[in-house]
Parts: structure tokens; sequence; C-alpha cells
């Protein structure tokens, strides 16, 4: 699992995709990233090209960005508990 940051032009082209995927959901950087359960701090990383988001968290960020309704459909992580 590669967590590093890519390097050059691929790292600024990812943190972009990442910031236009949370302003397609519509959500602050608090919210996207509770919803990704992440911290904020781990998704400012990614937006900023510090780091890079790997496995689910990745699809959920193609997802954000052809279905943004469907992650604005979903609720937090942690209130998603079955009952």
């Amino acid at each position: 699992m590669n967590k590093a940051a890519p390097s050059g032009n691929s790292a600024r082209w990812l943190a972009s995709r990442i910031s236009e995927a949370r302003s397609r959901v519509g959500l602050p950087q608090a919210e996207f990233a509770d919803l990704l359960g992440v911290s904020v701090r781990t998704l400012q990383d990614w937006e900023q090209g510090r780091r890079n988001p790997s496995g689910a968290a990745r699809t959920l960020l193609q997802v954000a960005m052809l279905h943004p309704e469907t992650l604005r459909d979903l609720p937090p992580w942690h209130a998603a508990e079955p009952a």
C-alpha cells in the first residue's frame, strides 16, 4: 500500500481531483473526511498532494467524481451501523 505522495505533475493532478470530488459532493472538509472515514488532516494531506489515498478511499473518491449524489445520500460511516 503506497501512502507516499506521488511525484511531480501526478501529485498536483490527483490533489486537484480530490478537491474537485469534495466540491462536487458539496461538503466542507470536516464533513467529507467524516463521510470517507478519515481524519481532516488526512484529507488535507490528500488535497495538498502530501499523501496519496489508496484502497476504498480511492474508490469512494472515484464515485464522488462520477456520482456525487450517491455520496450525498450516505450517512456518516459511524451512523450507518445496523439496527
